[in-house]
């Protein structure tokens, strides 16, 4: 049956005579639709992941340098119907519909019309087929996924601290419980993600299989094969911004690399060893500052009454392997473990979806089938 360490705070208002009810291997098949890749997956209680079913839209988006919505709505709307994700998640577990006990769906933030097609789908299935329905939030599913994906014996322990970092999120977050999250820090300006993307298409890198940050990432990487590590004092200088403050800034950082292409006569001017000294230049930075703010927020956690043992590093951000390598805490916070979902599970995915409502599944907690979708929607107002 269900780990109690899982599922203990969700619990905590059901009763006894509810949670039994729902205390056998229940199946969720879910969906996620909230930019730019159309998920479908199902999940059981048991923590087992029968199907993990992420039709890209890359191709489609590549010629823009970016995320069109509407393209990104056409393409939602021909991969989620059958035979689309639905039903390659079906397939995969090996299972029909009738079998299947909640539909879950993101509900938000992300963008509106991207999400109506997932939200609506989902309505659709439940209501036609009288099956309970949960609208999640995207960045509760991330801040989740390691209570499915960690070792049982070693799952995140609440309170533990989060960073949440995406194309369209930059948290530092202190999660109490399933459902109960506080904002510690977050950007005043734009994400990670999206600085990433910005820099990338400043040094002419093309978008990729996997978009502008994973293709920033590997040319830094391939850079280091061809010219060797680069001499710390030879990059250029990238700003740190808001030193001491749990806040995160990007633009500042970006702005930095634009800065020196504008002095230098435009990138056509840069060779490659100079556009991979930049590109490196900026990672360096990114991933330092947020070394920084983390470690500002873990002792914000200690001074305030909150000491926390476990730090999850969550979204597509932290499917970055120069983070994952570099990822340590000072000596002062040693004995904090580190949790990242496998790579695969960082980008968006339904299984994180359906694993953040099985809670409220199991405690009977559903949603209405007249439920609207939140473009806009904080982690604190769950």
């Amino acid at each position: 049956m269900l780990s109690r360490s899982v599922f203990r705070s969700a619990r905590k208002n059901v009763s006894p005579l509810k949670y039994r009810r729902h205390a056998r291997n229940f199946t969720v098949l879910a969906l996620e639709s909230s930019a730019d890749d159309t998920c479908a997956a199902v999940v059981t209680s048991e923590r087992e992941i029968l199907s993990n079913i992420v039709v890209s839209q890359n191709e489609l988006h590549a010629s823009a340098g970016g995320i069109n919505p509407y393209v990104a709505i056409e393409g939602h709307q021909r991969n989620m119907a059958r035979p689309g994700a639905i039903s390659r998640a079906l397939d995969e577990a090996k299972l029909e519909m009738g079998q299947i006990d909640g539909i879950a769906f993101t509900r938000g933030p992300g963008i509106g019309g991207c999400l109506s097609v997932g939200s609506n789908a989902a309505k659709n299935i439940a209501a036609a087929l009288r099956k309970p329905l949960v609208g999640v939030h995207h960045m509760q599913a991330h801040a989740l996924t390691p209570l499915l994906t960690s070792p049982s014996d070693s799952l995140p322990r609440f309170p533990f601290l989060t960073l949440l970092i995406s194309g369209g999120h930059t948290l530092i977050v202190l999660a109490d419980s399933l459902n109960s999250f506080k904002i510690l820090a977050t950007t005043v300006d734009e994400s990670i993600g999206r600085a990433y993307d910005k820099v990338a298409r400043m040094l002419g890198l093309e978008w990729g299989s996997k978009g502008y940050g994973a293709a920033l990432e590997a040319f830094c990487a391939a850079g280091i094969q061809k010219f060797g590590v680069p001499v710390q004092d030879d990059l250029p200088p990238v700003s740190l911004p808001s030193p001491g403050k749990l806040s995160f800034s990007y633009s500042g950082p970006h702005s930095n690399i634009e800065r020196y292409i504008y002095s230098q006569g435009g990138i056509e001017h840069l060779d490659e060893q100079v556009r991979w000294k930049l590109a490196l230049a900026f990672q360096q930075a990114a991933v330092g500052q947020l070394e920084e703010k983390v470690e500002l927020g873990l002792k914000w956690c200690y001074r305030n009454g909150h000491p926390v043992n476990d730090l999850v590093v969550s979204g597509g951000v932290a499917s970055n392997q120069y983070l994952r390598e570099r990822s340590r805490l000072d000596s002062d916070f040693s004995s904090i473990k580190l949790s990242f979902p496998p790579v695969q599970l960082c980008r968006d995915n339904a299984v994180m979806i359906a694993w953040a409502s099985m809670h409220r599944f199991l405690a009977g907690d559903f949603d209405d089938y007249s439920i609207e979708h939140r473009a806009k929607w904080s982690i604190e107002d769950l």
